[in-house]
């Protein structure tokens, strides 16, 4: 059996490597080089702290292969877990947040509720007069995604996949309704499976095979920023859930931080985005969290930022499906496709070599779900 990946990103070159390790001959194929489009601009956050089952079900099963990747892939990714603290300004969010709690030690993330004196024990600098309340789980963390990348890459190409960089997909080839290949701007790969992997190009891709993905690419910013004073890495990855602002400890003392504050939310080209970052918006960050907690003061510099697309659905979940036969979706993922890929790419290898999912059930991620009026809900969004 032959699979074709189009996109060298990490839920790319994760399929790969689960195909690969199943059997199947894979040919990755990436425009640019392995990692170009988003996965090198991510935060690296990996969290189970979810309210839809399916969306922890994915972070679930990638946890465990997170816990374990530098036995299995031998590289080191900087995977640190001083948890997710996600903290709650209204009485209506806190609620939520509650029952968000409940459905997760449901299905077995031990996530807690805690007040604004609890939270701060985890993040000693909080201002806890802005808050009602708080979640905690110390099973979430973070990671370097360009490391976890590279042991993807490698682990793939140990496999038998082969990687062809430079090489762009320009269509599809199809026998009536089945996909059989792609054509590229160096010739013709014939597959019996095509694996559309190209985040935030995942729209283009579907357009080939005639679909009409609701996957739109919108731009998100990250800076790194020296807080008035150094914030310990022992700090879990801070979210204001109100305030839509965020940070994570890096090192010495600094912080990754973020923030979506814009009302109007348009789509971008991810041909011609900006990756740089606005001075305006990050200035707008550092006010944000200063009424946080007391690391943010007048002296906190901004060091250096970025920006990348993430491909975000109606409803922040993915597409994950065999939508036309031959032709499989894993697109979408709105900003958490580095947690969950290694279930991505093992339910992707599923549903090519078995036909359907075991791992998780994502029979709730097809692509009709959006003219159905099926729209799944997820009440932890991070802009």
């Amino acid at each position: 059996m032959d699979a074709v990946v189009v996109g060298g990103g990490i839920v790319g070159l994760s399929s790969a490597y689960y195909l690969a390790r199943r059997g199947v001959d894979v040919t990755v194929i990436e425009r640019a080089s392995v990692g170009a489009g988003n996965t090198g601009r991510a935060n690296g956050g990996i969290r189970a702290q979810f309210s839809s089952p399916v969306s922890v079900a994915l972070s679930t099963e990638s946890i465990a292969v997170w816990e374990d990747f530098e036995a299995e892939f031998g590289v080191d990714i900087g995977y640190r877990r001083p948890g997710y603290l996600f903290l709650l300004r209204e009485d209506y969010t806190a609620e939520q947040f509650r029952e968000n709690v409940a459905e997760q030690n449901r299905l077995g993330v031990p996530s807690e509720f805690l007040t604004p004196e609890e939270a701060a024990q985890h993040c000693p600098a909080l201002q806890t007069e802005h808050f009602v309340g708080a979640t905690y789980s110390p099973t979430d963390g973070f990671a370097d995604p360009n490391l976890a990348l590279q042991g993807f890459v490698g682990a793939a190409r140990e496999a038998g996949a082969e990687i062809r960089t430079g090489t762009e997909v320009t269509d599809l080839q199809s026998d009536g309704e089945r996909v059989t290949g792609v054509e590229t701007d160096a010739g013709t790969v014939a597959a019996d499976y095509v694996v559309n992997a190209a985040g935030a190009w995942a729209r283009r891709v579907g357009q080939m095979a005639g679909l009409d993905l609701r996957v739109s690419p919108r731009r998100r910013q990250l800076t790194v920023l020296d807080p008035a004073e150094p914030v310990p890495e022992s700090v879990p990855f801070v979210v204001d859930v109100d305030g839509d602002a965020h940070f994570r400890p890096e090192r010495e003392g600094s912080v990754v931080a973020g923030g979506h504050f814009a009302d109007a939310d348009p789509e971008v080209d991810p041909d011609t985005v900006d990756e740089s970052t606005s001075l305006d918006w990050a200035a707008q960050v550092v006010e944000s969290l200063a009424d946080v907690a007391g690391y943010f003061g007048p002296e906190t510099r901004v060091k250096r930022g970025w920006a990348g697309v993430y491909a975000v659905t109606p409803d922040h979940h993915p597409i994950i499906e065999e939508t036309r036969p031959g032709f499989v979706n894993a697109v979408g993922f709105s900003g958490h496709g580095f947690m969950q890929s290694p279930a991505t790419g093992q339910v992707v290898a599923e549903l090519v070599v078995d036909g359907e999912a075991s791992l998780v059930d994502v029979s709730d991620l097809g692509a009709d779900r959006f003219e159905r009026g099926a729209l799944l809900h997820e009440g932890t969004v991070i802009d």
